[in-house]
C-alpha cells in the first residue's frame, strides 16, 4: 500500500532557455533579474501588431546534435535533447547496463509540438506539389518526438510518452514521471517539456485572441506578473529537463541529490478552454491535492514559484487561489514570477520552473519577478520585486495552469546536505 511509495529525488538538470543555454547561465540569469525578452529575430514581425518575444539565442542544433539528427528534427526536439542530454551527463548516468534500461523512461512534453515544421510542409505543398512534402513531416511534428528522440538516443526502454496539457505540461510531465518511481514502475525518469513556437501564425492567433502583450517598444518591461500595468503575456521557447530517481537508486550510485519531489496535485476547472475559474477554485484544488500529498501544513510552505503569467485573468486568479489554499500564511509566503524574465514557454514553462525550484532550495536564494512596479489591489501579495532574496526555503511549491482548465501543482524540498558539494 501507501506505506510502501519510494521516495522520488532529482539528481540531474538541463536547460535550453531564453536566459542562456545550460542550467548555469539560466540560474544566474534569473537571480540577476535579467530579462529574456526582445524584437523577434525568427521572421520580420515588423508588420506584426506583437512584435517581441523571448527566443534562444546562439542555439547551434549542427555543433550540439550533428547534421543529420539536426536536419531531421524541429527545433522543439532539438531544444529538448539538448536539455535532456544535459540533464542525464549532471546526473551521470550512462545507461550502460541493459538492466539499468529497462527501467528507465521519458515523459517530456509540449504544448504544441513541431508546429514549424507542420507550417513549412504545407507551404512546400502550396507552392510546389505533393512530391516535394518531407517524407519526415509527421515524426518531426508529433508531439512526441521530443521524447521517442532522447528515448532512442540514451536507449531507455521503459515508459517513454509525451504529455500534452497545455501551458501546464511540464508540471504533469514531472508529477506523472515522480509517480511511476513512488509505486515501483521505474527507477529512473527524464521529466521536462520543449516548445518552439517562434513562427508568425501561433503568434497572430494568440495576438487575436487578446492573450499577448504589446508592449513592443519595451520588449524588456514586457512581462510584468501580478502588476496593475499588465497587457499580456509574452511569447518565450525553450525546453527543460530533470532527471528523477528513486532514493535507493540514486543512492546506489552514490551520485549528488539536488532535491527530493515530496508533493503532486493536479485538478481541471472544467469551466472554459481558455479562462481560468476566476475564483481560482480549481487552482486552489491543485495547490490542496500537492499539500496533502506532500503530508505539509500550508504554513510549511516556504517560496512559492507562482504560474504568474502576466495576463489580466491569471494573476488575481492565481492571488486569490493562493490565498484559498493556504490562508493566512498567504502573506507570508515570498512568491516570485519566472515568467517575468522570459515569458511564457508553454509545455516547457513547468520544467524550466521546476529547475528554478530547485536551484532556489540548493542555493538559498530566491529570484525576483521581474518588472513589478504598481501594485494592483487584487494582487496582494509578497511578490518579491525588485531583486533576489535570501531566504533559504526548505520547500517550494511550483503551479503551472493551462488552456483547458488544467491545474498541476508540484511541492519539492530541499536535500539535506545539498550545496556542501558544487557543480
Amino acid at each position: 500500500g501507501r506505506g510502501m511509495r519510494k521516495r522520488v529525488v532529482i539528481t540531474g538538470l538541463g536547460t535550453v532557455s531564453p536566459l542562456g543555454n545550460d542550467v548555469q547561465a539560466y540560474w544566474s540569469g534569473l537571480t540577476a533579474g535579467r530579462s529574456g525578452v526582445a524584437t523577434i529575430t525568427a521572421y520580420d514581425a515588423s508588420d506584426q501588431p506583437v512584435r517581441i518575444a523571448a527566443e534562444v539565442k546562439g542555439f547551434d542544433p549542427v555543433a550540439l546534435l550533428g547534421r543529420r539528427q539536426a536536419k531531421r528534427t524541429d527545433r522543439f526536439t532539438q531544444l529538448v535533447l539538448v536539455s535532456a542530454d544535459q540533464a542525464i551527463a549532471d546526473a551521470r548516468l550512462t545507461f550502460e547496463r541493459e538492466a539499468d534500461n529497462r527501467h528507465a523512461g521519458v515523459i517530456i512534453g509540449t504544448g504544441i509540438g513541431g508546429v514549424g515544421t507542420l507550417l513549412d510542409a504545407y507551404d512546400m505543398l502550396q507552392e510546389r506539389g505533393h512530391r516535394r512534402v518531407s517524407a519526415l513531416m509527421v515524426p518531426m511534428m508529433m508531439p512526441n518526438a521530443g521524447a521517442g528522440e532522447v528515448a532512442i538516443k540514451h536507449g531507455l526502454h521503459g515508459l517513454v510518452m509525451s504529455v500534452a496539457s497545455a501551458c501546464a505540461t511540464g508540471n504533469n510531465a514531472i508529477g506523472e514521471g515522480a509517480e511511476r518511481i513512488r509505486r515501483g514502475a521505474a527507477e529512473v525518469m527524464i521529466c521536462g517539456g520543449g516548445e518552439s513556437t517562434m513562427h508568425p501564425l501561433p503568434l497572430a492567433a494568440l495576438g487575436n485572441m487578446g492573450a499577448l502583450s504589446h508592449r513592443n517598444d519595451e520588449p524588456e518591461r514586457a512581462s510584468r506578473p501580478f502588476d496593475a500595468d499588465r497587457d499580456g503575456f509574452v511569447m518565450g521557447e525553450g525546453a527543460g529537463a530533470l532527471v528523477l530517481e528513486s532514493l535507493e537508486h540514486a543512492q546506489r550510485r552514490g551520485t549528488r541529490i539536488y532535491a527530493e519531489v515530496i508533493g503532486y496535485g493536479a485538478s481541471c476547472d472544467a469551466h472554459h478552454i481558455t479562462a481560468p475559474s476566476e475564483d481560482g477554485t480549481g487552482a486552489a484544488r491543485a495547490m490542496d491535492a500537492a499539500l496533502s500529498d506532500a503530508g505539509l501544513r500550508p504554513e510549511e510552505i516556504d517560496y512559492i514559484n507562482a504560474h504568474g503569467t502576466s495576463t489580466p485573468l491569471n494573476d488575481p486568479m492565481e492571488t486569490r487561489a493562493i490565498r484559498t489554499a493556504l490562508g493566512d500564511h498567504a502573506y507570508r509566503v515570498p512568491i516570485s514570477s519566472t515568467k517575468s524574465m522570459f515569458g511564457h514557454l508553454m509545455g516547457a514553462a513547468g520544467a524550466l520552473e521546476a529547475i528554478a525550484c530547485v536551484k532556489t532550495l540548493e542555493t538559498g536564494v530566491i529570484h525576483p519577478t521581474l518588472n513589478y512596479q504598481t501594485q494592483d489591489p487584487e494582487c496582494d501579495l509578497d511578490y518579491v520585486p525588485g531583486q533576489a532574496r535570501e531566504t533559504h526555503p526548505q520547500t517550494a511549491l511550483s503551479n503551472s495552469f493551462g488552456f483547458g482548465g488544467h491545474n498541476a501543482t508540484l511541492i519539492f524540498r530541499r536535500w539535506e546536505g545539498s550545496g556542501s558539494i558544487s557543480g
